[in-house]
């Protein structure tokens, strides 16, 4: 997708390999296991029914880390960015709102980012989506996990 077509309505980001490969094979696998768990239990069928439960708790877990770890980039390039667009002073009180809503005002364009963050420290921006929705240039993200 090019950066001029991002917006709200597009910008959510599907992993293809993840979405439609890993987590539809384990979560099938799951489900094998607790049917032959359910049909014949035995220990056998209970030692696949957890190595399942292990395996889907591992692709969940794999990506929350990666997202994580995505949010805290996002957080330190926020941060910059602030500090080269905004006031000194709103840069600062903008560098302390909670990651859930700077992740969402990286998508703001530099003109319009320090009206957004009155908005979001004054209270009538509240969720991440609120923020997104409020945006008029959309600055694109093209490199998210």
């Amino acid at each position: 997708m090019s950066e001029a077509g991002q917006n709200f309505k597009n910008h959510a980001r599907f992993h293809p390999p993840f979405h439609y490969v890993v987590a539809p094979i384990f979560v099938f696998h799951f489900v094998w296991t607790a049917r032959g768990m359910w049909r014949q239990p035995s220990w056998n069928s209970a030692e696949a029914l957890l190595v399942a439960i292990g395996l889907l708790a591992l692709a969940v877990v794999s990506r929350t880390s990666a997202l994580k770890a995505q949010d805290r980039t996002i957080r330190l390039e926020e941060r910059l960015r602030y500090a080269a667009v905004l006031p000194p002073d709103l840069a600062a009180r903008a560098s302390e709102l909670p990651v859930g809503k700077i992740v969402a005002l990286r998508f703001a364009s530099d003109g319009e980012l320090a009206g957004l963050v009155g908005q979001v420290l004054s209270g009538q921006l509240k969720s991440g989506k609120e923020i997104k929705k409020s945006i008029k240039n959309w600055r694109a993200d093209t490199c998210r996990v």
